[in-house]
């Protein structure tokens, strides 16, 4: 057995996944018509508009709030020359909202300028201080981008000085608004149909308005905030995002061609790409220092400055790297070392000097590292502040257990699943206190555990590179729709660890001519864990692998499972001690049955030597893995062992030096032709004889000794000075009363089902003998 190391949520139902009667005029597979009847699309029109998302199905911009409004005052501005200042925030959405913005009122002729606070300065958000510098350079008209929601005071601020201040944001509304001159936000505009845009989606809809038609030249831009923020990829945002992959991938915007450059990235861009590789760099520039360089970068029509900037984010993600990983391990260590304090339901650490650039990554380090929701802050002895970021596991919302404890804040703010904060020192305790309160009411113990949605099962027979390539067509893939997550359940016909540090897993499963690869990213470890022909339960995401021209199928798996028992079949191994070295000690109990072989095994576990009953408890008491090193003496003292122990994992090491199956136990016409002989010569002289008459019969010398002593035991004869005598008068016996012969064919019969037998006879007999539920059986006696 192997547990699996997340949870399985088997979100279909094979019974309501029936067909929904759209794929017929779709042409697709009843594998991708299941697909889409999980994310709630039912007909055929859903579907087709799933499909092939239609820029015609966005919302118009003008049902949300305040649109009108907001947009007056700007081209009031526009016409008076006023100069306007776009706020923005430091992140990868924080960034193209701002660039999107300035494109807009730039094309719009208007005087206008972008500002982004230095996170280590400012902090995250409006704050007083700029917006009176503003007012001092003569600005009368702030527009925010993706940040502003929860600025209560600043807006406040704002008026006092005489500045309009338009507030476009999509982050959670608190219990009060800001009184600002207008409040572009989707969750705050009741008849606005959706409401997870990005921010770099508001500020799109915001630009659409403004410009007065759809600006399609803006698509690459939003489609980086779109992503890179984590926001659902369904309605809205899928269309924006499935074009903006287009746009970005044709993209002549000399910041794009050379973020692309630098990231290696050619031809179509996908979602990961903007995910893992131009997402981070952006956002790295607004963990080190202020943010204007990604912006201009955005921004700049000369391809030599671009490429200039690119490599200096480039490098500066790298630094970023660097720093991630010292503070995790600083931090994962500080948890190890404090223990279940640290830990508790959820982890709070803290520490001075550490870069607040980073948290959120750290944050999500910890999460996935001890499977619970983590907050990460840095201390700023001279503010007495803490100050930094939290993310968290599914089951448990930040923001709102946050909100509960709003007054443990000095500034907070997120969503469920991330968050930012500011509190006094004095709090941290406080506030681990608390939070572990909340969640130590809420989660049980599996609610740690991390989930995998499976979408559906699939057999191996079925799948096919079109299918793959069809299910590709629900990209692109993010929160809201992610990857299609599929289970599979096949014995593989290779497994293999791979990378320079054996830390991944390769497997292959096979039915007749087709073939599927499999690849376990950081599953390395997992490798002594898997028996080699046990049946596994994988989930992973079905993809294609194309090298050299050539496609094959291959599942990226996630997560791997043995629900039966697994035997690991080192038989007449040399090397076996080898092969365990990587497997846990804990659980693993090795059993001899022979007293020769508990003397000749140096192990590091513990090792029982077979007795009485006392064995089995002592057996049971050491874990659910147990290690064969001998054969037993008597079939039954495995029986009894494998009957109440029951193991999870058997490890049948055991090598034969002498082995009696090959010298066969001789036949009836073997026993009677040999007594035949004697009686006709009187007498045979063993150590004069044997070699000649072992020869002309094609015996083994053995073969010959084993029936002499069987006849000698039975008093068929008698020897004397190394010559057999027939007894004149013998008593009749049958050959199997000669507890000799039983001896053997005890043995043999034990070699013949533990140690000739194939692999899959061995296990079905380990498996019957643990199944049994009545007396041990007793062995069968073999007779002529």
């Amino acid at each position: 057995m192997l547990q699996s190391q997340s949870n399985w949520n088997f979100t279909y139902n094979d019974d309501e996944a029936t067909s929904q009667g759209f794929s017929h005029g779709l042409a697709i597979s009843d594998l991708t018509e299941r697909l889409l009847y999980q994310r709630g699309i039912f007909s055929e029109e859903q579907a087709k508009a799933f499909l092939s998302p239609q820029l015609s199905n966005l919302h118009k911009g003008s049902q949300i709030n305040d649109m009108t409004k907001a947009v007056e005052r700007v081209m009031q501005a526009i016409a008076n020359q006023e100069p306007i200042l776009v706020f923005g925030d430091y992140d990868a959405d924080g960034v193209s909202s701002t660039t999107v913005m300035m494109l807009a009122l730039q094309e719009l002729g208007a005087v206008c300028e972008y500002y982004i606070p230095n996170r280590f300065t400012e902090g995250y958000g409006p704050n007083e201080e700029a917006f009176m510098e503003a007012q001092r350079q003569g600005f009368q008209l702030i527009i925010t981008v993706d940040t502003g929601i929860a600025a209560i005071h600043e807006a406040e601020i704002a008026k006092q000085l005489g500045i309009d201040l338009i507030i476009t944001d999509h982050h959670e509304a608190q219990e009060k608004l800001p009184d600002a001159f207008a409040i572009i936000h989707p969750k705050c505009s009741p008849d606005y149909p959706f409401k997870e845009l990005a921010g770099v989606g508001v500020a799109f809809k915001f630009a659409e308005q403004l410009l007065g038609y759809f600006p399609k030249q803006l698509l690459d831009l939003v489609v980086i905030g779109t992503i890179a923020d984590l926001v659902p990829l369904v309605d809205e945002n899928r269309v924006l995002a499935y074009h903006g992959l287009q746009a970005i991938s044709t993209s002549n915007r000399p910041g794009i061609k050379a973020l692309k450059q630098i990231c290696k990235i050619e031809g179509t861009v996908a979602a990961d790409d903007i995910g893992f590789l131009i997402g981070p760099r952006i956002n790295a520039v607004g963990r080190l220092q202020d943010a204007n360089v990604a912006v201009d970068l955005l921004l700049t029509t000369d391809p030599e400055e671009a490429m200039e900037m690119a490599q200096y984010i480039d490098k500066l993600n790298q630094e970023r790297q660097q720093i991630v990983a010292e503070i995790a391990k600083e931090a994962a260590e500080m948890v190890e070392l404090e223990g279940n304090e640290a830990k508790g339901s959820v982890i709070v650490v803290a520490k001075e000097g550490w870069n607040q650039g980073v948290l959120g990554i750290v944050a999500s380090k910890l999460v996935r590292t001890f499977d619970r929701p983590a907050i990460v802050l840095t201390i700023d002895s001279n503010k007495n502040e803490a100050k930094g970021s939290a993310r968290s596991i599914d089951a448990f919302d930040l923001f709102s257990n946050c909100m509960q404890i709003r007054d443990t804040f000095i500034h907070f703010g997120g969503h469920a699943q991330a968050a930012g904060m500011t509190l006094d020192v004095e709090n941290i305790s406080v506030l681990r206190d608390r939070l572990n309160h909340l969640a130590s009411e809420q989660l049980s113990a599996e609610d740690y555990k991390p989930m995998i949605s499976v979408d559906a099962s699939v057999q191996l027979e079925n799948l096919t590179i079109s299918v793959i390539k069809e299910i590709e067509k629900l990209a692109p893939f993010g929160m809201g729709n992610p990857k299609p997550m599929f289970h599979l359940k096949e014995t593989p016909v290779e497994i293999r660890q791979i990378g320079s540090k054996q830390n991944h897993l390769k497997l292959a499963f096979q039915q007749q001519d087709k073939q599927l690869d499999a690849i376990g990213f950081g599953l390395g470890e997992l490798y002594s864990s898997l028996s080699k022909q046990s049946s596994l339960d994988c989930v992973g995401e079905l993809a294609i692998n194309e090298w050299n021209g050539k496609q094959k199928m291959q599942i990226v798996l996630k997560d791997i499972a043995v629900t039966d028992w697994q035997l690991f079949d080192y038989r007449g191994s040399k090397h076996w001690q080898k092969q365990l070295s990587l497997v846990d000690n804990q659980q693993l109990a090795a059993v001899c049955f022979q007293s020769t072989t508990i003397n000749s095994t140096a192990l590091p576990i513990p090792v029982v030597q077979w007795e009485n009953e006392q064995t089995l408890e002592d057996v049971a008491n050491k874990g659910k893995q147990i290690i064969l090193l001998d054969l037993p003496t008597r079939l039954g003292q495995l029986s009894e062992l494998l009957s109440i122990v029951r193991p999870e994992r058997i490890y049948a090491c055991y090598l034969l030096e002498n082995s009696n199956y090959f010298q066969t136990i001789p036949s009836r016409d073997d026993f009677k032709w040999f007594y035949g002989m004697l009686l006709k010569r009187k007498q045979f002289n063993i150590k004069q004889e044997s070699t000649k008459l072992s020869k002309h019969k094609g015996w083994k010398v053995e073969k010959l000794n084993f029936i002499i002593q069987v006849f000698f035991e039975l008093e068929f004869v008698k020897i004397e000075n190394d010559v057999v005598i027939p007894n004149s008068n013998p008593v009749k016996k049958d050959l199997t009363e000669s507890s000799l012969y039983q001896e053997n064919a005890i043995q043999l019969e034990i070699e013949k089902l533990l140690y000739y037998s194939s692999y899959q006879e061995l296990k079905q007999w380990l498996t019957d003998e643990m199944n049994q539920v009545s007396t041990v059986k007793e062995e069968v006696s073999y007779g002529l």
